[in-house]
């Protein structure tokens, strides 16, 4: 069986005082501009990207959209062949400060050392790259529950953590002092950062490099791409430092458009579902024509099943979608050696199903059909990291939907709830990035993922309250549950989601 999901994150930022935007003389310009911002050959030094920021000068290169084939992929073999980036260091275990032993770390954190001394469990052992994405995990499953209170019960859920967490980076390259500690405050960078003496805040950017080298090669088995975006309003100046900055961490590079002209949304739409292979097809709706700033970005995956779900073997069954209704969807059913666990804390089983290339879907069944809220309200880092810890491998019939999810969220909203308030508002501090006042007013998160018989696509601390599923043969999953992908050299969570209703998209 293979999946496949696709992302698209949007930030949009306007200005709320748009006159006073003046010509600047000199005009930085790309003869032959690269549409992801990265040059075939070019060789990055990131350590000598200045921190202090230059004169600004205005973005001039054209946009381009054609000739993007599979092979234009950035070759990110060939750049670490090249030897242009210090990518061992990502895979460094830091000396980090040691917690009390006698702090209670799955008891809910009221207090900040638990939860401190809860994240620092989790980074022991762990390399760099693998301690950001435990918080970005962490941000993850926060924003999974701040969503989840804003939508119905019966709803279908999909979130691409990764791609949210990747583009905030991104945005933080911009603000200001009091905006960029805001941000790493909500997305839990300021946690990671405080965790090392080794760490400051230009080490988030340099491991989401690694992370992309790190996820998006081509020779795993899997197929996972993040390619991001950046379009200014022509005439508006971009100062130096953010542009040699996005291109250097995130491969993005601002690009020159005009948002009142017709075509620009056309150019866009084609180019986001060319990149996610015609899973996203029109994210971009409208733009309002007086935009200064727009971020994108976009992750696709498409993974092959390791053991393959013989489509003869599908049939049609109930799916309890609640207590009073169900409905009949096509069943996937194999027989074959799985990883699982059982959760008795929180009354629920797991499942690993895994993918080729050390990527897996991890199952989340409540046991009972009503459980779904605990699980939700319960599931974090600390849990998923005991779950992976004490799974057994034994021979197990495995019967699960073949389901497409469809989801597109404005998290606005959610992201102040969140803590994240000044980058939606006129006091908001993006003074690294422009001159311009600008505020964002528009973040849009929209995913497709596809789960049949081939695959997927889409653009242990302690033991406590576990019991391997040693005598559980059958793993049925025929009520609402949660899934959740994980790239394991990386501990990334690449999506998750639940499945309330798979015969609804």
């Amino acid at each position: 069986m293979w999946i496949a999901a696709a992302v698209s994150v949007v930030f949009l930022l306007t200005s709320p005082v748009q006159a006073g935007i003046k010509d600047l003389s000199s005009h930085f310009q790309d003869p032959s501009p690269d549409p992801r911002g990265f040059q075939q050959g070019d060789a990055v030094d990131i350590e000598a990207i200045p921190l202090e920021f230059h004169k600004e000068n205005t973005v001039t290169n054209d946009l381009v959209f054609e000739g993007f084939e599979d092979d234009d992929y950035i070759d990110f073999d060939k750049i670490l062949a090249a030897g242009s980036d210090d990518y061992i260091e990502g895979d460094e275990i830091d000396e980090i400060a040691t917690p009390a032993p006698d702090i209670d770390i799955f008891a809910e954190p009221s207090d900040p050392k638990t939860r401190r001394a809860r994240l620092l469990r989790l980074f022991h052992g762990r390399s760099r790259l693998q301690r950001l994405n435990i918080v970005n995990a962490h941000f993850g499953f926060n924003l999974y529950r701040s969503l989840r209170n804003d939508v119905n019960q019966t709803d279908n859920i999909l979130l691409a953590p990764a791609g949210i967490s990747i583009a905030m980076g991104m945005m933080s390259l911009g603000a200001g002092s009091g905006t960029h500690d805001q941000i790493y405050k909500a997305l839990g960078f300021a946690e990671f950062v405080n965790a090392s003496h080794h760490y400051d805040n230009t080490t988030v950017h340099k491991l989401f490099r690694k992370l992309t080298h790190r996820l998006f090669r081509r020779n795993f088995g899997y197929t996972l791409r993040s390619v991001n975006d950046v379009y200014v309003k022509k005439d508006v100046s971009v100062k130096d430092a953010f542009r040699a900055e996005t291109k250097a961490f995130y491969f993005a590079e601002p690009q020159s458009v005009d948002f009142k002209d017709p075509a620009f949304l056309d150019k866009a739409n084609r180019r986001i579902q060319k990149l996610t292979k015609g899973l996203i097809k029109e994210p971009l709706k409208s733009v309002d024509p007086n935009m200064v700033l727009m971020l994108l970005n976009y992750l696709y995956f498409k993974g092959t099943w390791e053991q393959k779900f013989p489509k003869e073997m599908t049939h049609y069954r109930n799916f309890r979608v609640n207590e009073k209704t169900n409905v009949r969807v096509p069943m996937m059913t194999n027989k074959g050696n799985y990883l699982a666990a059982a959760d008795h804390e929180l009354d629920c089983d797991v499942l690993q199903l895994p993918y080729a290339g050390n990527i897996s879907m991890l199952i989340v069944l409540p046991r009972k059909i009503t459980g779904m809220r605990t699980l939700e309200q319960e599931i974090s880092p600390t849990v998923v990291d005991k779950w992976l810890k004490n799974m057994t491998n034994r021979t197990r019939e495995v019967v699960l939907p073949r389901f497409k999810l469809e989801q597109n969220y404005d998290l606005i909203e959610n992201m102040k709830e969140m803590g994240l308030v000044d980058i939606f508002q006129e006091s908001g501090d993006f003074t690294r990035m422009t001159t311009d006042k600008v505020a964002m007013n528009w973040l849009k998160h929209q995913g497709i993922i596809k789960v049949n018989e081939e695959g997927t696509e889409a653009a242990a601390l302690t033991q406590v309250g576990f019991m391997p599923l040693s005598s559980q043969i059958r793993f049925t999953v025929d009520h609402p549950f949660l899934f959740l992908i994980y790239e394991h050299r990386t501990d990334c969570l690449v999506f998750m989601g639940r499945v309330v209703n798979p015969s609804q998209s």
